[in-house]
């Protein structure tokens, strides 16, 4: 990768942040907003996928990426994320299609709190890739260099 990332082992969820989308508004036509590679978001988009019709109560996401970068877009309707970097936890709600949660290798995420009919639409800058994913978060504060914690 050709980025100026840091080892994902350092990041924090202070390195995530919100981006504001390219948007044009007109009267008669309605919104749209424009997505770049390097230029609306700092990486070459190699996936879109999205969610829907999650049931209420439930939530997705749960675990981290090594390397990869996203862009989380409540293309319709809200949802929350919640950032952890194994010290500090972070959670944004994300409810206009205008602007992206920027997520950063190396931080575990949960996505919850869906609104009927939400969307998520996630840019990612690397195809799919399982060897990617760490699911446990035992083994996420592993390679964040974190003890975990021990049940009183």
């Amino acid at each position: 990768m050709n980025d100026k990332t840091p080892d994902s082992r350092l990041t924090s969820v202070y390195d995530c942040s919100i981006l504001e989308l390219n948007r044009h508004h007109s009267d008669r036509q309605g919104d749209l907003c424009v997505v770049e590679n390097s230029l609306t978001v700092p990486f070459d988009v190699r996936r879109v996928y999205y969610l829907y019709d999650v049931p209420g109560g439930e939530s997705r996401g749960g675990h981290a990426h090594r390397a990869l970068k996203q862009l989380i877009v409540a293309a319709g309707g809200s949802f929350s994320v919640t950032l952890d970097d194994g010290n500090v936890k972070r959670t944004v709600m994300l409810n206009r299609p205008y602007q992206g949660l920027l997520v950063v290798p190396g931080i575990w995420r949960t996505l919850q709190d869906f609104s009927s009919g939400a969307v998520c639409m996630v840019l990612a800058s690397e195809l799919y890739d399982p060897e990617d994913y760490i699911e446990e978060y035992a083994d996420f504060l592993a390679y964040k260099g974190k003890q975990p914690e021990e049940d009183s």
